[in-house]
């Protein structure tokens, strides 16, 4: 879903490559390696769907979330884990990495884009920033009150400090996007209330785009350039949370990249 779309399921995906090579070579940002984490399809909820999260609902709630999409088997910490203690050092031991939390960021779409910020929460000595596209907030597949709340929560309660770190977070308006901008006043109002400036957060709203591949490849540039900037380079992007351009214009400058 990353790299190329011949191989995916609805012949979409991100061209993640291709965006960054241009940044590289435009020197934007610094030669950056990109790990494309594979999940098991079967346990994606489960994986991806904060334990302390689900700690903080009301009992009823949780057991029924917990049948229906994790079945019964929530995974998500294990799969952090996995992620910082065999993943990480890994790829530290094998390629020419910088494996300070300076340089180590995490990020990912919709439940992806869930657990990244998890992730960042969870092991703040680790990553220094989280992108999240489309966060699906909501958790289950419909609209409800009581996965938001709880995650509401445990961001007040949990939240990466602002020092040494940035959060990027967005979401169209299309879609599954359609549902997310009530929860997401209230994440920024969050984010804010713990020190967040804009010089290391940034919410963006993008008119139009959907809850796909296609959407998150028009706008993957902005997310990747905030995350690996300098810190002179991330002051200088600092700008408004609501975001202006239209998603066809970011599908244009992404055909130009």
């Amino acid at each position: 879903m990353l790299f190329d779309p011949a191989a995916t399921w609805n012949h979409q995906a991100w061209r993640i490559d291709a965006t960054l090579g241009k940044l590289v070579r435009d020197r934007a940002v610094a030669p950056t390696m990109i790990v494309a984490i594979w999940n098991d399809g079967r346990y994606r909820w489960s994986e991806y769907f904060p334990q302390k999260i689900l700690a903080r609902m009301a009992a009823p709630a949780r057991r029924s979330f917990e049948h229906d999409l994790l079945q019964d088997r929530p995974l998500s910490d294990a799969y952090l884990e996995f992620v910082v203690g065999e993943l990480k050092p890994y790829i530290d031991a094998h390629y020419p990495t910088l494996p300070d939390r300076a340089h180590t960021f995490i990020a990912g779409s919709s439940m992806g884009a869930v657990i990244s910020v998890y992730a960042l929460d969870e092991y703040p000595q680790v990553f220094a920033g989280a992108a999240a596209l489309s966060a699906h907030w909501a958790g289950r597949l419909e609209p409800n009150v009581a996965i938001p709340l709880a995650t509401f929560e445990y961001l007040d309660a949990e939240l990466a400090p602002p020092a040494g770190h940035r959060l990027y977070i967005d979401h169209g308006t299309a879609g599954l996007d359609a549902w997310y901008a009530p929860y997401q006043l209230f994440i920024d109002q969050i984010v804010r209330a713990h020190g967040y400036t804009d010089a290391n957060f940034q919410s963006r709203v993008f008119p139009g785009a959907s809850h796909d591949e296609k959407s998150w490849a028009a706008r993957a540039a902005i997310p990747l350039e905030f995350l690996l900037a300098s810190p002179a380079q991330a002051r200088a992007q600092s700008v408004d949370t609501k975001n202006t351009k239209k998603p066809e214009e970011h599908e244009a400058e992404q055909r130009d990249r």
